[in-house]
């Protein structure tokens, strides 16, 4: 695959700016001119400048660049980078196509294991990085951090993408994870819709009253889409659909972090920003440029953690008297501190495969200590016998 006919390399002029050593910049491969080899590579950064599905929020298209502008100016954290910047991915004739590029491009640098990190454009080019899995041949769960549940029917296409992918053929959706929706700005009846399905949803409220609980939804996620719009407007004004309340820039930080820790966490898109509606000294741009550099750290401290028969982790069975199941069995890392619980097989025994394990926190064993099924697990349990 030739990346050089997909993308459009970076003005020099943002990387010749930036003079430090120590910058964020200085430290990763920019395609300036032509797409080196990328067997080494970790991540990859790809700007978007599409913005015929943004709505009113039409100034998505100018975002890729001032985030670079903020972000290679952030200086290098923990460890070696082994990150690349494509540059930005040339439009297709259509919208459509521009999903399409997304999804070869993705598809082609998951299966190489080199993470993609997406900037810029409508919140609907989501769609382009949930098919890069298609022919992956697995079931994924995504993470998607939105104030707004783009469910509809019908409407301008960053409106409806949430249920193109929940109706899309083949289904390799396992799970989704709606976090930092607010309920005056969605229906009822959407949230219901995800409910039946198991799937789980969290009110900002929810989120920020113990951040920490949430470390397990995006430990399950293999993607992670985020909406700008999820953060309060004196934090990220650079929005048409920004809000007064919603996330501060600190929490959107630490969702990040997480992301980036999570092991099997493999793209991650941050759509919505508009510099257009951005202040003089582009906040925005700067939240979204930290955001990355938080994934990005978060990243580099990855454990690699999952044989859960090795000394590395304690194997708790909880009784469960005049419950079904009898007992569920949690998993705690010794190095992490992190927890997981076993869902068994349909047949009854127990395996170790990637979706019987799920991601928990302590205060799910201190609920099944209690005598109570956690929530968890009879959503897992729903998902897997569907």
């Amino acid at each position: 695959m030739d990346l050089n006919l997909f993308f459009t390399p970076v003005d020099e002029a943002l990387a010749d700016a930036v003079g430090s050593v120590s910058s964020f910049c200085r430290n990763i491969t920019v395609n300036t001119h032509k797409v080196p080899d990328l067997q080494g590579f970790d991540l990859a950064l790809i700007g978007l400048t599409e913005k015929r599905g943004s709505g009113k929020n039409k100034g998505v298209g100018q975002a890729a660049d001032e985030i670079r502008k903020k972000l290679y100016r952030l200086k290098r954290g923990h460890g070696a980078y082994h990150i690349i910047d494509l540059g930005n991915l040339n439009n297709g004739v259509e919208l459509a196509e521009t999903y399409g590029r997304l999804q070869e491009v993705c598809e082609h640098l998951i299966s190489r294991d080199i993470l993609p990190i997406i900037m810029g454009g409508s919140h609907d080019l989501t769609l382009g990085q949930f098919y890069g899995y298609q022919g992956l041949e697995k079931l994924i769960s995504v993470l998607n951090v939105d104030a707004l549940l783009d469910l509809n029917e019908e409407g301008e296409p960053n409106e409806t993408h949430l249920h193109k992918m929940l109706v899309h053929e083949p289904n390799y959706l396992f799970n989704y994870s709606h976090l930092a929706y607010q309920t005056y700005l969605i229906e009822t009846t959407a949230i219901e819709v995800l409910e039946r399905l198991y799937f789980e949803t969290y009110r900002v409220g929810m989120l920020r009253t113990r951040i920490e609980d949430m470390e397990p939804v995006i430990r399950e996620a293999d993607m992670l889409t985020f909406d700008i719009t999820a953060i309060r407007s004196s934090d990220a004004p650079g929005n048409a659909n920004a809000q007064p309340f919603g996330l501060t820039g600190e929490e959107a930080c630490q969702i990040c972090w997480y992301a980036g820790l999570n092991d099997k966490l493999s793209s991650a898109g941050f759509y919505e920003y508009n510099p257009a509606l951005d202040d003089d000294s582009k906040k925005t741009a700067a939240v979204v440029a930290t955001m990355i550099w938080y994934f990005v750290e978060g990243f580099y401290h990855r454990q690699h953690e999952g044989d859960f028969r090795s000394n590395d982790y304690l194997r708790y069975v909880v009784d469960m008297p005049g419950n079904e199941p009898a007992n569920i069995v949690f998993y705690k890392s010794k190095l992490s501190d992190k927890w997981w619980l076993e869902i068994p097989a349909a047949n009854g025994k127990r395996a170790f495969g990637r979706n019987s394990l799920v991601p928990c926190s302590y205060n799910d064993f201190k609920t099944a200590s209690n005598g109570e099924v956690p929530d968890r697990y009879v959503n897992a349990m729903a998902r897997l016998s569907a």
